[in-house]
C-alpha cells in the first residue's frame, strides 16, 4: 500500500477509429484491453475512446467479424495515446488472440503453439457432452463412459497427463480417473485455449501432455449492461438445459452472474436400446466483480458446480429396467465451489500479477438406495506472482513463484478409503523471456524448479496386512525448460518449432489407491517415480484470403510414463485387479487442417483436418488410451439473409474414425466407423430484438459404434446414436449512462 501511494494517477485516455481497407468506418468492432479486462466498441462512424488507465505499456485488441484481429501496443505515461486502426478483411478465420502461451498475443505471433476454439453457438456442435464440443480441435479427443462422464484427450495423454485451468486457475476435482467428469459447464466460458505438448514450464507438474484453460467470456463494455437466455433441448437424453447471465460494466466498476441447470436421461445407443444408469443432472452459478483503475485491476470470481452421474456399471444394469433421469442407485455426485481473486498492479514500464484462488470439491459414491460407499473432500489453495520486467516493444520478460498446498480428507467413516488422508505442497520459481528479430525472428525461452511433497496417512491395521497402508512421505523436485521460435517467412507463411523437457510427479491416487473403484479394484504402488518428458514439435502454417494450411508434427519421448493396466488377478469377489505400472513409451503423430473459401462463391466453407497419434512402450505394446486415426470434414453455407433469418447457415460434418489396430494388451481393437451431423439455424429478429435459432442432428443415421476411448466396452455397450437438438439463445442489453 506505501509503495501504491507514490503512483502518480494520470488521466491516460485511448482514442482512434476503425476502419476497413477502403477507410470506410466499422461499427460495432471490439476495441479489448486483457491486461484490464476491459473493452468498448465502436460507434457508427467507426470512433472509440477508453479512459482512466494507468501508466505503462498497454496492448489493445482489435476485432471485427470477418476481419483479421490486430494487436496494437502503446505506452502511455501521463498522456493520452490515438489508435487508428485499419481491419483487413478476409473470408477465413483470422487468427484469435490468446493468453494462455505466456503473453497477450496473436495465435501467429507466439512462439508456442496455441489452438483456440471459440465457444459461439453457431460455431459449435449442439450436444449434452461439452467435453465433445472440444474435439473439434484436431489432436482433441475424448475418452467417455456415456453423455455425462468424459474426459479430454490430447495427443494420446489424458487425466493426469493434462492441466485443466478455469480461466488460468489449475482445476482439482480428483480428475485421475477416466470415470470423473471434465467437471467444468460451458456457460459464461468465451472461448478455449489448448496448448499440445509439454507446458510445464508455464503451469508445472501435471502440464506433461498439455493444457486446457477455459476462459471466462468478456465483461460487458462500458456502459452497457447485457445478458443472455439460453435454452437447449436433446432428444437423445430427453435433456433439458436452462441457462442465464447478466452482466454490466461502467467506467470503472464490471460484474455479472450466471446460473444453470442441466436434466437428461438414461441415453439411447445406436440402433436404440438405452443404457441404464447413464443420466446425469447438473446445476452451476458464477458470479464476478471487478475494479479497474489507474494502478491496475482486481477481479474477483466465484464458481460453483454441482454433478450428479450415473455409473454404468454391472450392479446398476442389472437393478434398472426402467429408462429415468433421477439419480437413485450406484451414482457419483460432484460438488465443487472454487474462488479466485486476480490482480494486475501497473507500476510504470513493470506490472505486477499476484493471484489466488480456493477451491472445495467433495466426492461422493453412492452404492444401493442411500448407500454411500466414498466420501471424500479436496481442498486446494493456490497462488502466484508474476513479475512482468520492463521491456522494449520486439521483448517480453518475466519472473514468477508460483504454488498449491492441497488435502485429501475422507468423511464421515465410509465403507471404501479408496485414497488416505493426505497433504500435497508445490512450490516453484520460474523465468521466461521472448524476443523478436528482424521483425520476423520470434524467440522464447525459459526455465524453472518445482519441489514437491506428499504426505499421506496410515490406513488400517499393521495386523491386516492385506488391507493396511503404511503412511507415505514423498519428496520430489525437477528442472523444466522449452525453448522455441517462430520465423515469419512472410505475412502468408510461417514456421514454428519447439523444443520441451518436462516432468510429472506421481499423484496420490497412483501412490495409495487400494479398493474398488467402479468396475475394478485398484492397487497403487509407493514406489513410482517421476515421469519425465522430451518433446519435439514442430508446425508450417500457410494463408492467403480464402486458404489456410496448417500441418504439425510431434514426438514426445516419456521415460518412466506411468498408466493403469490390468493384472490379471481377481478379488474375492470376482473383481478385476488393476495396478498402476510404469515403462518408457514415446508417442508420435501430428495434425494437418485446410480451410477453403472458394473466391467465386464466398458464402462457402470447407474445412478437413485429420489427426493422428501412436503410443508405445519400450517394450513394443502399446499405450492405452491412444485415440485411432481421426478425420473430420466440415462444409458450410453461410447468408446473410434467408427467408426470415438473419446470419443463417446451414452444415454437413463427418467424423471418420479409422480402425484402431494398435490396442494395450488390457484394451481391444475397435472397428471404424463415420458419423454424419447435419445443423441448420440463424437469427430471427423479433421487433428490434435478435434471438439465435439452431437445429441439429448428430448421428444422423442412428450408427451403432464404439469408440476406442469410451469405456462403455468394459460392458459391452455403445456409443449415443441419433440426437435431435434445439438451441435458442435470446440476448438483451441496455445501455447506460453510468460512469461510477
Amino acid at each position: 500500500m506505501m509503495l501504491l501511494s507514490n503512483i502518480l494517477c494520470a488521466q491516460n485516455i485511448i482514442t482512434g477509429r476503425v476502419t476497413d481497407e477502403n477507410n470506410q468506418p466499422l461499427p460495432g468492432a471490439t476495441i479489448y484491453i486483457p491486461d484490464l479486462n476491459k473493452g468498448t466498441s465502436s460507434d457508427h462512424n467507426g470512433h472509440f475512446r477508453i479512459s482512466d488507465l494507468p501508466d505503462g505499456k498497454i496492448k489493445v485488441q482489435f476485432s471485427f467479424v470477418g476481419y483479421i484481429n490486430r494487436i496494437e501496443t502503446v505506452e502511455l505515461n501521463n498522456s493520452n495515446a490515438e489508435l487508428n486502426i485499419q481491419l483487413i478483411h478476409t473470408t477465413v478465420e483470422a487468427g484469435e488472440i490468446i493468453i494462455s502461451g505466456g503473453y497477450n498475443s496473436t495465435q501467429h505471433g507466439n512462439a508456442v503453439k496455441v489452438d483456440v476454439l471459440r465457444l459461439n453457438p453457431v460455431n459449435i456442435k449442439t450436444t449434452p457432452n461439452f467435453t465433445e464440443v472440444l474435439t473439434k480441435v484436431p489432436g482433441v479427443s475424448m475418452i467417455s463412459k456415456g453423455s455425462g462422464v468424459s474426459k479430454p484427450v490430447i495427443r494420446g495423454l489424458s487425466m493426469n497427463d493434462i492441466l485443466v485451468l478455469n480461466n488460468g486457475v489449475r482445476y482439482e476435482n480428483y480428475q485421475y480417473s477416466s470415470h470423473h467428469p471434465l467437471g467444468i459447464d460451458e456457460f459464461g466460458i468465451g472461448n478455449v485455449e489448448i496448448i499440445k505438448g509439454p507446458a510445464s514450464l508455464l503451469y508445472g507438474s501435471d502440464a506433461i501432455g498439455g493444457v486446457l484453460n477455459f476462459i471466462k467470456e468478456k465483461p460487458a463494455s462500458v456502459g452497457t449492461i447485457t445478458g443472455d437466455y439460453n435454452l437447449q433441448l436433446f432428444s437423445n437424453t430427453l435433456g433439458i438445459t436452462n441457462n442465464l447471465g447478466i452482466k454490466g460494466a461502467s467506467k470503472k466498476f464490471f460484474g455479472g452472474i450466471r446460473a444453470g441447470q442441466k436434466s437428461n436421461s438414461d441415453f439411447m445407443q445406436g440402433g436404440g436400446d438405452f443404457v441404464p444408469n447413464s443420466r446425469f443432472n447438473e446445476s452451476s452459478m458464477k458470479l464476478n466483480a471487478g475494479h479497474t483503475g489507474k494502478t491496475g485491476i482486481s477481479k474477483l470470481f466465484y464458481d460453483y458446480n454441482n454433478q450428479k452421474l450415473g455409473l454404468v456399471e454391472d450392479e446398476a444394469i442389472e437393478e434398472i429396467s426402467e429408462r429415468g433421469r433421477k439419480n437413485k442407485i450406484w451414482y457419483q455426485e460432484f460438488t465443487t465451489h472454487m474462488t479466485s481473486f486476480q490482480n494486475k498492479i501497473f507500476l510504470g514500464n513493470s506490472k505486477i500479477d499476484i493471484n489466488a484462488a480456493y477451491q472445495n470439491t467433495e466426492l461422493i459414491h453412492f452404492g444401493e438406495l442411500n448407500v454411500v460407499e466414498i466420501q471424500m473432500r479436496l481442498s486446494t489453495l493456490t497462488y502466484e506472482t508474476i513479475l512482468h520486467l520492463p521491456s522494449k516493444e520486439n521483448s517480453e520478460y518475466f519472473i514468477g513463484f508460483q504454488g498449491y498446498n492441497q488435502d485429501n480428507k475422507n468423511i464421515d467413516n465410509r465403507e471404501t478409503i479408496l485414497l488416505p488422508d493426505a497433504k500435497t505442497n508445490n512450490y516453484s520459481a520460474f523465468g521466461l523471456l521472448q524476443s523478436t528479430f528482424f521483425n520476423k525472428l520470434k524467440v522464447q525461452t525459459g526455465i524453472r524448479y518445482d519441489n514437491k511433497s506428499i504426505s499421506a496417512s496410515a490406513v488400517g491395521s499393521p495386523s491386516d496386512m492385506e488391507t493396511y497402508r503404511a503412511p507415505l512421505d514423498k519428496y520430489y523436485g525437477s528442472f523444466s525448460g522449452s525453448a522455441g521460435a517462430t520465423y515469419n517467412y512472410s505475412e502468408q507463411l510461417l514456421f514454428r518449432l519447439n523444443s520441451a523437457a518436462a516432468y510429472r510427479t506421481p499423484n496420490l491416487a497412483e501412490l495409495t489407491s487400494n479398493g474398488p473403484h467402479e468396475l475394478r479394484y485398484e492397487l497403487g504402488d509407493a514406489y513410482l517415480v517421476p515421469e519425465n518428458s522430451y518433446e519435439l514439435d514442430m508446425s508450417i502454417h500457410y494463408h492467403i484470403d480464402n486458404f489456410i494450411f496448417d500441418l504439425a508434427g510431434f514426438y514426445n519421448r516419456i521415460n518412466n510414463y506411468i498408466f493403469i493396466a490390468p493384472t490379471g488377478d481377481t478379488t474375492n469377489s470376482g473383481m478385476n485387479i488393476y495396478r498402476y505400472k510404469q515403462a518408457n513409451s514415446t508417442l508420435f503423430g501430428g495434425e494437418a487442417v485446410l480451410h477453403f473459401h472458394p473466391q467465386q462463391i464466398s458464402w462457402i466453407h470447407s474445412q478437413l483436418t485429420f489427426s493422428s497419434v501412436i503410443g508405445k512402450q519400450e517394450n513394443g505394446d502399446f499405450l492405452p488410451f491412444v485415440p485411432a486415426h481421426n478425420l473430420l470434414f466440415e462444409i458450410r453455407a453461410e447468408r446473410e439473409n434467408l427467408l426470415f433469418l438473419h446470419e443463417s447457415f446451414l452444415a454437413f460434418n463427418t467424423t471418420t474414425s479409422f480402425t484402431q489396430n494398435n490396442p494395450a494388451p488390457d484394451e481391444t481393437a475397435t472397428d471404424a466407423y463415420t458419423l454424419l451431423d447435419l445443423s441448420f439455424g440463424g437469427n430471427i429478429k423479433i421487433k428490434n430484438q435478435y434471438m439465435s435459432l439452431i437445429i441439429s442432428v448428430n448421428n444422423l443415421f442412428d450408427r451403432k459404434y464404439t469408440d476406442h476411448l469410451s469405456t462403455l466396452k468394459e460392458v459391452n455397450l455403445y456409443n449415443p446414436g441419433r440426437n435431435i437438438a434445439l438451441s435458442i439463445k435470446i440476448p438483451f442489453g441496455i445501455i447506460t449512462d453510468a460512469e461510477e
